[in-house]
């Protein structure tokens, strides 16, 4: 990540990058294959964060 950021802006970053992952696979399993998407999987260049 690059060093010319604002604390908050890597912080908002960081948080959105973490939360930026598949469901587990015991979740598939437990539903019955129902939920295979994670809702808030977004893509760095399609999707932007929001600014607040």
């Amino acid at each position: 990540m690059s060093t010319h950021k604002s604390l908050p802006k890597k912080i908002r970053l960081n948080k959105a990058e973490k939360s930026n992952r598949r469901v587990p696979a015991w979740i598939m399993i437990k539903t019955n294959r129902r939920f295979t998407r994670h809702p808030n999987t977004r893509n760095w260049r399609r999707n932007s964060l929001k600014k607040s």
